[in-house]
C-alpha cells in the first residue's frame, strides 16, 4: 500500500478552509502529505490549519483571493520561497450565480468564468513553471462537476465553467505528459456539504437526489478525497488527462 503515500509531498488545496477542499487537505495529511492550505478569509484558514495540525506533519495557511489571478503568479512566488515547490496542486476552488440563461448577467457570466476557469488555468500554470524549472515530476487534480457532461436550469455560466475544466483537464495533460506533470479530474455528484445546505435540507430536493442517484444517497466529502489521494500518489503513475465522476451513478441512468 505504499503507492498509495504522500510522504514528502507537498501539496497545495485552494479552496481548502471547507466543504470538499478541506476533505481533501485532511486525507492527503492523513496520507503523509505536507499541506499549503489558501483560501480568500484569513480566520478560516487559521482555524483549519490548527485541525489539521493534529493530522499533518506540516500544515501553513496561504491566503489568496482568486479574484485576484492576474497577480497569481507574483504570489505564487512567494509560496514558494516561504514553503518550497509543491508537488501536488487540487485546484478545488469554485463558485456559482444562478440564472436563467437570458437573464443572466454578462458581469456574473465573467466571474464565473474568471474563478471557475481563468484562475485554475493560472494556478494550473504557476504550479508548473516551478516544476518544469527544476526538472521535477508533479500532479494537478482540477475539480470538475457532473456540469461538466450535463446540466441543470439556471446553471449556464457554472455549466460552461467546469465544461471548461473537463477540455482544460485535457490540453493541460497534453502539453505537460512530456514534462512528467499529470493532470487529471474529478467530477462529484451531489456532495453532501455545508454548500450544498439548501439543496439537501430542502425535503423536496433531497428525494429527488436520492431517487436519481442509483446508489440512492448523496456523496461524502470523504467520496471525493480519497479518489484525490489516489490521483496524486504513485499508483496513478500511468493516468493522465483523465475525469472521474465520482456521482453514485448518475450519469450511467435516466
Amino acid at each position: 500500500m505504499d503507492h498509495f503515500r504522500l510522504d514528502g509531498k507537498l501539496a497545495l488545496v485552494t479552496g481548502g478552509s471547507r466543504g470538499i477542499g478541506l476533505g481533501i487537505a485532511r486525507a492527503m495529511a492523513e496520507a503523509g502529505a505536507d499541506i499549503l492550505l489558501v483560501a480568500r478569509k484569513s480566520a478560516e484558514l487559521e482555524r483549519v490549519t490548527a485541525e489539521l495540525a493534529s493530522s499533518a506533519r506540516h500544515v501553513a495557511c496561504c491566503p489568496f483571493d482568486m479574484h485576484d489571478y492576474p497577480k497569481l503568479d507574483e504570489w505564487y512566488a512567494t509560496v514558494v520561497e516561504r514553503y518550497g515547490v509543491p508537488d501536488i496542486l487540487v485546484n478545488n476552488a469554485g463558485m456559482t450565480k444562478r440564472a436563467s440563461a437570458e437573464n443572466l448577467s454578462l458581469d456574473d457570466w465573467h466571474e464565473v468564468l474568471a474563478i471557475n476557469l481563468s484562475a485554475v488555468f493560472a494556478m494550473s500554470q504557476a504550479f508548473a513553471r516551478r516544476l518544469i524549472a527544476k526538472g521535477q515530476q508533479g500532479k494537478i487534480i482540477n475539480i470538475a462537476s457532473l456540469m461538466t457532461a450535463a446540466s441543470r436550469p439556471t446553471t449556464s455560466a457554472y455549466t460552461a465553467s467546469k465544461g471548461g475544466i473537463g477540455q482544460l483537464t485535457k490540453a493541460l495533460a497534453v502539453d505537460w505528459a512530456g514534462k512528467g506533470i499529470l493532470v487529471n479530474a474529478i467530477a462529484p455528484g451531489f456532495i453532501h456539504t455545508e454548500m450544498t445546505g439548501p439543496l439537501w435540507s430542502d425535503p423536496e430536493f433531497d428525494a429527488w437526489v436520492k431517487k436519481r442517484t442509483p446508489l440512492s444517497r448523496w456523496g461524502t466529502v470523504e467520496d471525493i478525497a480519497q479518489p484525490a489521494v489516489f490521483l496524486a500518489s504513485s499508483a496513478a503513475d500511468f493516468m493522465t488527462g483523465q475525469v472521474i465522476y465520482v456521482d453514485g451513478g448518475w450519469l450511467s441512468t435516466f
